[in-house]
């Protein structure tokens, strides 16, 4: 087991998601039970399935500065970064830390490749990209990760973390050595990633995408609804007198088992749970509030069910946030992380919206409803495809 970690003060934090731009919309939805969800409309030949689209990104415009990063996902992050007064955040711990010693780590799945394809659609008689799709600065999987160094002004440690639906929650991790090594006094986290035929199509391909809202651990699911966003948080040490939530622990594991189905016993994610507990100091019985993964797809839901089941008391509440936003890939760590640490903040641990059997396997931790309680620790479970498991911790104050 890992060694108990010093936690990390999250100094600011905020997502953009079907169910709207910042923290207030965000909690609005999840307490309404309101799921952000529509017809699928993306795309010349849309499927018939249902996604989470965020609104205004076709006309939203950068600033002239940025212009030589436009492209669908690189505008969502800007979006994203203007929420909750982010911006100003980071300014003000670029002030404190100096802006060589600020990180940034970014999870994305896909980051800019719905420009690269649109691009391969206007080649020319030579087979070259057409002049005006000729951007290296775009067709790069570290494009977003680039583009956001520029828009904060930061010059730390630049990463692109890209392990499917995990990347943006193993961004926390990233950032937590990078700041206990001594390469960095802060760090941005985050993760975004826009819809695009390449998930689309892929996940299709693959049986994985329902015609319906998806219905995490339903026992009548049949599978996901695919979505975009935007999240970032500002990790730092600790300051003497703040109220700000904190990290307190984090676990990943590698199960690989297969290319898209989870080990059936959980493997990697109940390792993932247990490195976080460890890292954090706390036991299962200390969670009172558990973020799932919960895709809605057969197998995933299946399996942490299972492991949640047979690992937490009666009283934990667990639901899964996926009905609100869609499934979110790269960006889904982050933006569950979000949702826990407004569960921390307000007390609210959301239902798990569009359900409404929950599947036998589940234990009594599942809630269809949301409610209002104490949460004082949450756990956020991001599990990729290919076993990439990652786990997070957050809680309003360390264990003693």
């Amino acid at each position: 087991m890992p060694s108990r970690t010093p936690p990390l003060q999250i100094s600011a934090f905020t997502a953009a998601t079907a169910a709207g731009v910042g923290k207030a919309a965000l909690l609005e939805a999840l307490e309404q039970g309101r799921s952000g969800l529509r017809p699928n409309d993306f795309g010349r030949d849309p499927l018939p399935t249902w996604i989470g689209r965020v609104d205004g990104l076709e006309d939203l415009a950068l600033p002239p500065a940025l212009m030589a990063w436009d492209c669908r996902n690189n505008r969502l992050a800007w979006l994203g970064l203007q929420a909750d007064g982010f911006i100003e955040a980071v300014a003000a711990a670029r002030r404190r830390h100096g802006a060589d010693r600020i990180a940034l780590v970014l999870g994305t799945s896909t980051s800019s490749i719905g420009d690269t394809e649109a691009a391969y659609t206007q080649v020319d008689a030579d087979g070259k990209f057409a002049a005006g799709q000729r951007r290296p600065l775009v067709h790069t999987p570290h494009s977003l990760a680039m583009f956001v160094q520029e828009a904060l002004g930061l010059e730390g440690p630049c990463e692109t973390i890209s392990t499917a639906c995990s990347s943006s929650a193993k961004a926390f991790a990233t950032a937590e050595r990078l700041i206990r090594l001594g390469l960095a006094d802060a760090a941005v986290v985050g993760g975004v990633d826009t819809l695009c035929g390449s998930v689309l199509y892929g996940f299709n391909s693959l049986e994985l995408v329902s015609p319906q809202p998806c219905r995490p651990f339903d026992a009548e699911r049949n599978g996901i609804s695919l979505g975009e966003a935007a999240g970032f948080a500002l990790v730092e040490p600790p300051v003497a007198g703040s109220h700000a939530p904190l990290l307190l622990g984090y676990g990943e594991a590698s199960d690989a088992h297969h290319m898209s189905t989870p080990h059936p016993e959980g493997a990697g994610a109940e390792r993932a749970l247990d490195d976080a507990l460890a890292r954090a100091g706390l036991d299962a019985a200390d969670i009172d509030y558990i973020n799932l993964h919960g895709t809605a797809s057969s197998k995933n839901d299946e399996v942490e069910a299972a492991l949640v089941a047979r690992r937490f008391p009666a009283r934990t509440r667990a639901s899964s946030t996926k009905g609100f936003t869609g499934h979110t890939l790269g960006a889904a760590g982050i933006v569950e992380a979000v949702v826990s640490l407004l569960a921390l903040e307000t007390g609210w641990m959301p239902g798990t919206v569009n359900s409404r059997t929950l599947d036998p396997v589940c234990g009594p931790q599942l809630r269809l409803a949301g409610e209002r309680g104490e949460v004082r620790r949450v756990l956020s479970n991001s599990f990729g495809f290919g076993g990439n498991n990652c786990a997070l911790i957050f809680g309003t104050e360390a264990s003693q």
